[in-house]
C-alpha cells in the first residue's frame, strides 16, 4: 500500500527542486544577456591586468550585477597572504577587467592555488567572481581568454561556475568533472518548520496558501525524518571525535596529509597545516567553521570540516561539510565524522547540514542515512591540465578527490 505522505513527499521535493532549477536558469540568462539595446552606444572596453586599487569598482560592479562581493581584508588574504604564491617563482596577476571611459565594466578574479597528483605538484588557479555588464557580455570572452593564456599553470580549475559561464569554459578546451554525482547535493533536514518556510519562499505562493503548504511541508518532513531514520545515526565503532577552531589546526594534520598522498595517484588540493588554516579563516565570516578530528591509535586518522551559516537569499542556515579527509577512506571513520557533523549542525542552530562532493567510497556511508538530494542545474566545476597525459588520466573518475575545498567554492564568507 502506498503511503499517502511518502507520495506527497516526492511531490513536494519535485515542485521545490522544478523551482529552484526555473529560478537558477532565470538568473544565468539574466547575467548572460550579452547585448546592448537598440541605439546604445557603448563605449569601447580595453582588456587590462587588474590591480588592488580596483578593489572599489569591482566590488560596485558585483553588487549591480547580483554577485557577492569581498572584502577588502579577503583580497589581501586571496593575493598577499595566499601560501600558494611562496610556492611558485612566478608573478600572478589578481585578474582581468575591462575598462571603459575609465568604469569597470567586466572582472576576472584569478587565485593561484597547489595541487597534487601522486608525487607531482601541481601549480593550479582558480576563476573567481566573473561578472560582465550586459552591454559588454560579448567581450566577456577576452576576460576568460586571459584567464586560460597564463604560462607556467599546470592546472585550471573553476568550481563555482553557473550554466552561461561553463559554456564558455568549455570553449577553452576544459573538461567537466569526472567524479560521479559531484553536481548531487546530499541533505538532511534538521529543521521542518524553517525548511518549509524556505520552500514555500522559493515557490512565491500567496500567504493562505502559504501558510497552508508550509504546515504540510513541515508535518511530511518530520513523520518523514522519523520513520525513513533520515538522519546520520551513532557510529557503530567507539570512535570519540573532537572539535576544534581552526585556529587549532597542527602539525598532526601534516602526518595525516603525508598518509593520505601515499594511498595512490588521486588530484588533491594542497591541504597541508598551513594552507587549512589559511583557507577557512575567512576575514568577515558571519558564521562559524569548526573542525572535527577522529583519532585512532592514538594519531589523527581523519577530520571533517563543517561551515555553518545563513544563506542571504531563502534565509536557510545550512552547515555544509566543506571538506573530509579520512585514512584509505575508511568508512567507519566517516560514519564517526558524518554523525559528529550532525551533532554540530544542530547545535549551531541550522536548518539543514549539506554534503557535496566526496568520492563514491564515502559517499555511500551517506546514502545509508537516507538524505533527500538536489541536483545543480548544471555541472559547477570544470577542468583543464596543460599535461596531455595528466588530461587523459583525470577523465578516469578514481583519479579525483574533490569537494567544497577545491578551487574557490569555500573562500568567501
Amino acid at each position: 500500500m502506498l503511503n499517502p505522505l511518502a507520495s506527497l513527499e516526492r511531490r513536494i521535493i519535485s515542485a521545490i527542486l522544478t523551482r529552484i532549477r526555473a529560478h537558477s536558469g532565470t538568473v544565468s540568462e539574466s547575467r548572460g544577456d550579452t547585448h546592448a539595446h537598440p541605439g546604445e552606444v557603448i563605449a569601447q572596453a580595453k582588456l587590462r591586468a587588474a590591480q588592488f586599487s580596483d578593489y572599489a569598482a569591482v566590488t560596485e560592479l558585483k553588487r549591480r550585477w547580483g554577485l557577492i562581493p569581498d572584502s577588502l581584508e579577503n583580497w589581501e588574504k586571496l593575493w598577499r597572504n595566499n601560501p600558494a604564491l611562496a610556492r611558485t617563482q612566478f608573478e600572478r596577476p589578481i585578474g582581468w577587467v575591462l575598462e571603459a571611459d575609465g568604469r569597470v565594466v567586466g572582472y576576472h578574479g584569478n587565485i593561484p592555488l597547489i595541487y597534487r597528483y601522486g608525487d607531482r605538484t601541481l601549480a593550479a588557479v582558480t576563476s573567481h567572481g566573473f561578472v560582465v555588464e550586459p552591454s559588454y557580455r560579448a567581450l566577456g570572452l577576452t576576460l576568460s581568454a586571459a584567464f586560460f593564456r597564463q604560462t607556467s599553470v599546470d592546472l585550471w580549475v573553476i568550481t563555482t561556475a553557473i550554466e552561461s559561464s561553463g559554456k564558455i569554459a568549455r570553449a577553452f578546451k576544459t573538461e567537466s568533472l569526472s567524479q560521479t554525482d559531484y553536481d548531487t547535493v546530499l541533505f538532511w533536514v534538521l529543521n521542518p518548520s524553517e525548511f518549509a518556510r524556505a520552500v514555500m519562499t522559493k515557490l512565491r505562493l500567496k500567504s493562505p496558501l502559504s501558510w497552508v503548504g508550509r504546515q504540510l511541508v513541515s508535518f511530511a518532513v518530520r513523520f518523514d525524518t522519523t520513520f525513513r531514520g533520515r538522519r546520520p545515526k551513532t557510529s557503530s565503532r567507539d570512535l570519540a571525535v573532537r572539535d576544534l577552531a581552526v585556529s587549532e589546526i597542527g602539525e598532526e594534520f601534516q602526518s595525516l596529509w603525508d598518509a593520505k598522498l601515499n594511498e595512490g595517484a588521486r588530484l588533491f588540493a594542497d591541504r597541508s597545516p598551513a594552507v587549512l588554516k589559511w583557507h577557512f579563516e575567512i576575514p568577515g565570516d558571519t558564521g562559524n567553521t569548526r573542525v572535527l578530528c577522529c583519532h585512532a591509535n592514538g594519531e589523527l586518522a581523519g577530520y571533517a570540516v563543517v561551515r555553518n551559516g545563513a544563506d542571504r537569499e531563502d534565509g536557510l542556515v545550512r552547515s555544509v561539510i566543506a571538506d573530509m579527509l579520512v585514512k584509505q577512506d575508511d568508512p567507519y571513520l566517516a560514519e564517526a565524522l558524518f554523525v559528529a557533523a550532525y551533532a554540530n549542525a544542530r547545535r549551531a542552530g541550522s536548518h539543514v547540514l549539506e554534503v557535496k562532493g566526496l568520492p563514491q567510497s564515502i559517499r555511500k556511508v551517506c546514502s545509508q542515512w537516507n538524505p533527500y538530494e538536489r541536483q545543480f542545474p548544471s555541472s559547477p566545476y570544470f577542468y583543464k591540465a596543460a599535461d596531455p597525459v595528466l588530461q587523459e588520466s583525470l577523465k578516469g573518475e578514481t583519479a579525483w578527490y574533490a569537494t567544497p575545498f577545491d578551487g574557490d567554492a569555500t573562500l568567501m564568507p
